[in-house]
């Protein structure tokens, strides 16, 4: 491995897109839930009040509500399934972002390093031409 971690950060920053762009598409999943759980409860009210203006047809009224109660399970373990991948998201896109940090401190690290490094370098050129310096003065006088 070289000097030089830019090709994993621009990795790890793939990686991090690549998360928050799945945990985006789960939340826009929880919308389509939210709406489809709210336009079952709409659509049960609705047959609600048609049982009630309608007696005379009040007996379909079993068959829906055993039907609603079906699709409303149905519609809580989607939902429980969700929530875990949603869970599962977040934990990744953490993962992911720590992962990413490390490797952008080491790198910010290693270029204080080399900085000092070359810093010190210079500092001690300067020195040296400054006692040279020193030096031809002395023997001058």
């Amino acid at each position: 491995m070289g000097k030089d971690l830019k090709a994993l950060i621009r990795l790890r920053r793939f990686e991090v897109d690549e998360c928050q762009r799945m945990l985006g598409e789960l939340y826009r999943a929880e919308g389509e839930l939210n709406a489809r759980e709210a336009q079952l409860e709409a659509a049960m009210a609705k047959e609600e009040v048609f049982a009630k203006e309608n007696p005379d047809l009040g007996f379909t009224l079993g068959a829906y509500v055993a039907r609603y109660l079906g699709d409303k399970e149905a519609l809580a373990d989607h939902r429980r399934q969700l929530e875990a991948a949603l869970n599962d998201a977040r934990d990744n896109l953490a993962e992911a972002y720590r992962t990413l940090k490390v490797v952008q401190i080491s790198q910010e690290n290693r270029e204080k390093r080399e900085r000092e490094e070359r810093d010190l370098k210079e500092q001690k050129t300067l020195d040296e031409i400054g006692l040279t310096l020193h030096r031809r003065r002395k023997e001058v006088e």
